[in-house]
């Protein structure tokens, strides 16, 4: 990004006399969105389903009752994407520099990246009948680039695929951003719609076969996931969001998400469930804010959440380890079924809030150390952490 885009990251102001919001402002500080963390649990649970599923636990009836509840679990990666826009540009600092956001996306993500890489490695090289990268390959991994090319998207921690599209996401970032806050309501309103027709057109296309290259781990082709959140994001702070209540959004999500089966599979899964993600994260947030009802809120679901980005880069390399002592698909039935997925969850569950507390937490803190001068009170917000609830 260049020099003067850098700048119009930090400084461009609200485009529409009238428009501007408490976010606008220096000083203001944004509530927190504990809601929008306790669904990010719910979303790497639904991956967790989805990868059991994959491995065969089930067997029989209990198999087919699995698979109705967690096949299209795949859509977890897709409500992280929204998300993932929505709580960006939420806490998004408007005097920021690109530089300074890119840093804070390193510090957010890499160590958990890197230290879930490294046990990927040690498997590949000292358990038996797992493939081993190539060096090329896992240096795409390394700098999460290895979902632009789809031979290699599943390298070594298969999850990481979207990481690197999440990359994609953080660099394009300012520049959205910067559009978001000259376009106004209306004109976010219309960049939504034209993500929403591309997802629709991509689903299409992609279904039909109009191209070889899957678009399901295509960075590019995520991305108006990420700017439907974004959009959503931004009507919220301008006040001028009309969606449904949190109950109509939920329902509204789930029976998307029970619609997957009727589709083609992958990227046009998204299809059935964007608008109803894209409808229940704002719906949850303005809960928040409002102070109304949330079961999401809970605080063990809001500690749960904090643990999802962990649990979610480490839950696959337990469950591929287990295959070693179970064997591949063994097809249990529902007793010894449920005994080892609630084994491999608390084994995944424990790591996870080893990588939290160990890896994640203090190397965030590390990284994103300096020593600054004394903030004047005009400086207190923009150089201020976002809520903690509403961090991505």
């Amino acid at each position: 990004m260049t020099t003067a885009t850098t700048r119009a990251f930090r400084t461009t102001p609200p485009a529409r006399t009238g428009e501007t919001t408490a976010r606008d402002s220096p000083a203001a500080a944004m509530p927190s969105l504990p809601s929008l963390t306790g669904l990010r649990w719910m979303a790497a649970l639904l991956v967790f389903g989805l990868h059991v599923n994959n491995f065969g636990y089930f067997g029989g009836t209990s198999g087919r009752l699995v698979t109705w509840g967690f096949g299209a679990g795949a859509t977890g990666v897709s409500f992280f994407f929204v998300l993932s826009g929505f709580v960006l540009t939420w806490s998004a600092r408007p005097r920021d520099r690109a530089l300074a956001f890119w840093r804070r996306r390193i510090a957010r993500i890499y160590p958990v990246h890197l230290v879930t890489l490294a046990v990927a490695l040690v498997m590949a090289y000292s358990l038996a009948h797992e493939p081993r990268p190539q060096p090329k390959q896992a240096v795409s991994n390394l700098l999460l680039l290895h979902s632009w090319w789809r031979p290699w998207w599943q390298t070594l921690n298969p999850v990481s695929w979207s990481l690197a599209c999440e990359a994609f996401f953080y660099a394009s970032f300012p520049l959205l951003f910067l559009l978001l806050r000259r376009l106004g309501a209306r004109g976010s309103a219309a960049l939504g719609t034209l993500s929403l027709a591309a997802i629709m057109v991509l689903a299409w296309a992609d279904a039909h076969h109009w191209w070889t290259y899957a678009l399901y781990s295509f960075p590019a082709a995520r991305l108006p996931e990420f700017v439907l959140g974004a959009v959503s994001a931004r009507l919220v702070l301008l006040g001028r969001w009309r969606g449904p209540g949190l109950e109509a959004s939920l329902a509204l999500a789930i029976i998307g998400y029970f619609l997957v089966p009727q589709v083609t599979p992958g990227y046009s899964a998204t299809v059935c469930t964007i608008v109803g993600f894209t409808l229940l994260i704002p719906a949850a947030a303005v809960a928040d804010i409002q102070g109304l009802p949330s079961l999401w809120r809970r605080r063990r679901l809001v500690r749960l959440g904090e643990l999802s980005f962990a649990f979610y880069m480490v839950h696959l390399l337990v469950l591929r380890a287990g295959t070693h002592l179970l064997g591949t698909k063994p097809h249990f039935g529902l007793l010894a079924g449920l005994a080892v997925t609630t084994v491999a969850f608390a084994i995944s569950l424990g790591l996870s809030w080893v990588l939290y507390e160990a890896v994640e937490c203090p190397a965030r803190r590390l990284l994103l150390r300096r020593r600054r001068p004394t903030p004047q009170p005009d400086q207190v917000e923009a150089r201020g952490e976002a809520p903690a609830a509403a961090r991505d």
